[in-house]
């Protein structure tokens, strides 16, 4: 049986294998950035800068502003913003205030937002003027009390402050101008008479909640993911060992990642607070704005998803831009192909790895490291402090080394627990492991590999077949830009493989050229009997491609 922490011996001599992680709350990382670099720019957003100073002094403020609206430790504040100046003022102002964040995505449908607000129970919502139509609409049903509305004109510079509003009109078809009453809040407005004087909250880092973060819901409901104070801060903290070559105070990390996302959040946002870093904030993916904005700005660190990397690299202008700036990326949300990975290092001259995390994890646990040894196809090694094994699915004990099963893991970064869900928590742990639901194995070196979900494991004719091992050969065929395996209904085999394809630009792609690329390097049970080429893939904010949306799709058809 595996007992020994194999992946130690593979650390390099920069990187500690345990860490003294600060017992403080979040929010004071803030507050000893503003102390150490007053005057250093924090946030670049679309041409406008704040410094470390006005971001703390702008939090204070907001965390007054709550404190007048009878705000209390605990009490969440749910946050419904793309990525902007006052995404961060109002995250680490609520959490000065003593509350709880929900994160809450911008794109969510009526349906969506209700159950989130519903379920977390949150006083006060953050959400932009073009969200205040549906945000209204939908308070009478929840415990909702107050509505902040803000734009994304109200941080831009003269003249673009003034342009936003008819750009905004063209795109949206909308103007919104709500106007402050006793439960509607204008962010301007508000910024504008309130002091920095909030009441100071007693936080105990390691019992208090920072953050309710909703998982994506592909099964049932989404469930509300209790982080503490300490969660977050040991995660940043290991992110920060693990990025050693990374200078404190000199770093520009690039926000492409959206914050509502735990991922963002941690591996950007905290980690540029903590890091007295740059941060250059883009509220929506866009290949050439992010070109552009490399060029311009110099982003050193720049954490992804294989899809935000696979379109840069397949923009037609690339070769006209300079990305020599980017030193580290760390890729996670989903598998990195080989292709990608190789393309993207020899464009810019930096380092991307891939690594590996779950929002119950705050997120990360594990990751190729960037200047080490790194192993394609494997999600690396444990974090510092971090546990990690494989558990055999039927008897919950610890696999052979090769042997597939769930991984498992135990560190300081992992959650509480779900909101009110005590059941669900209960089925998650197993003798203090949290069960992650992926399955994988680990070589005798301590590298760990995913070959997939548990619930995406498609059984065809007996044979065990994992999507990811498959997507990995499609994307390998010069002609596939991006791909994604699932399991379909077949009366004979029981379940058959089904590829959903992105054929490249200008590319003819037809379903017998993939068939004999994949009999080529896959036994025969697992080439895919189906293809469907699409223009594009349903996926998330954070560019994980929805599988499960995919198969629901096709239900529908079948019906």
């Amino acid at each position: 049986m595996v007992h020994e922490q194999l992946w130690l011996s593979a650390y390099p001599e920069e990187i500690p294998t345990s860490i003294q992680y600060d017992e403080k709350p979040l929010h004071e990382f803030l507050k000893e950035a503003a102390f150490s670099y007053k005057e250093k720019k924090a946030l670049h957003f679309m041409g406008k800068e704040l410094s470390f100073q006005d971001v703390y002094e702008q939090s204070k403020q907001f965390a007054n502003y709550l404190q007048q609206l009878g705000i209390v430790k605990g009490d969440r504040i749910a946050i419904m913003l793309p990525n902007s100046p006052q995404g961060v003022i109002g995250y680490y102002g609520s959490l000065l205030a003593g509350a709880v964040v929900v994160q809450t995505n911008p794109l969510y449908k009526e349906r969506e937002l209700v159950y989130q607000l519903a379920d977390s129970g949150a006083k006060v919502i953050i959400c932009l003027d073009i969200l205040y139509p549906m945000v209204s609409k939908v308070k009478k049903d929840t415990e909702l009390e107050h509505i902040i509305v803000t734009g994304i004109k109200d941080y831009l510079p003269f003249p673009k402050n003034k342009i936003y509003p008819f750009i905004q009109k063209k795109e949206y078809g909308i103007v919104v101008t709500p106007e402050q009453s006793t439960d509607t809040h204008i962010w301007s407005t508000m910024m504008k008479k309130t002091t920095s004087d909030y009441k100071p909250v007693n936080v105990n880092p390691k019992e208090d909640l920072a953050l309710l973060q909703y998982t994506g819901g592909t099964t049932g409901f989404p469930k509300g993911v209790m982080l503490t104070h300490y969660n977050l801060v040991s995660n940043t903290q290991m992110c920060q060992a693990w990025l050693f070559k990374a200078k404190q105070g000199e770093e520009t990390v690039l926000g492409v990642l959206p914050f509502f996302h735990v991922y963002g959040m941690t591996t950007v946002m905290n980690l540029s607070i903590m890091f007295g870093a740059k941060m250059i904030l883009l509220p929506k993916f866009n290949p050439e704005d992010i070109l552009k904005v490399i060029e311009k700005e110099r982003p050193t660190l720049f954490p992804g998803a294989p899809t935000i990397y696979v379109g840069i690299l397949n923009h037609p202008n690339l070769e006209k831009y300079d990305l020599s700036s980017i030193k580290a990326c760390i890729s996670g949300s989903a598998p990195l192909p080989l292709d990608v990975q190789q393309k993207f290092e020899q464009v810019t001259g930096g380092k991307l790895v891939e690594g590996y995390g779950l929002t119950e994890t705050s997120p990360v646990t594990h990751a190729n490291f960037v200047w080490g040894k790194r192993i394609h196809g494997s999600i690396g090694i444990p974090w510092p402090d971090t546990e990690a094994t494989i558990l055999n699915m039927e008897t919950y004990e610890q696999a052979e080394i090769g042997e597939i099963g769930e991984v498992s893991i135990k560190g300081p970064q992992v959650m509480k627990g779900y909101w009110n869900k005590p059941e669900e928590t209960e089925n998650t742990f197993k003798n203090g492991w949290l069960l992650t639901g992926d399955l994988g194995y680990m070589d005798e070196n301590g590298y760990f590999y995913i070959v997939d979900r548990r619930k995406d494991m498609i059984i065809a004719g007996g044979y065990n077949i994992y999507p990811r091992e498959v997507e990995e050969v499609l994307y390998e065929h010069e002609g596939v830009v991006e791909a994604v395996i699932a399991g379909v209904p077949d009366p004979y085999r029981g379940e058959t493989v089904k590829a959903y394809v992105v054929p490249k630009s200008g590319y003819e792609l037809d379903e017998a050229e993939l068939n004999k690329f994949c009999r080529k390097h896959l036994a025969a049970y697992k080439v895919p009997r189906i293809y469907e080429f699409r223009e594009e893939l349903p996926k998330t904010a954070v560019g994980k491609i929805l599988r499960r949306q995919l198969i629901d799709e096709d239900k529908v058809k079948s019906n």
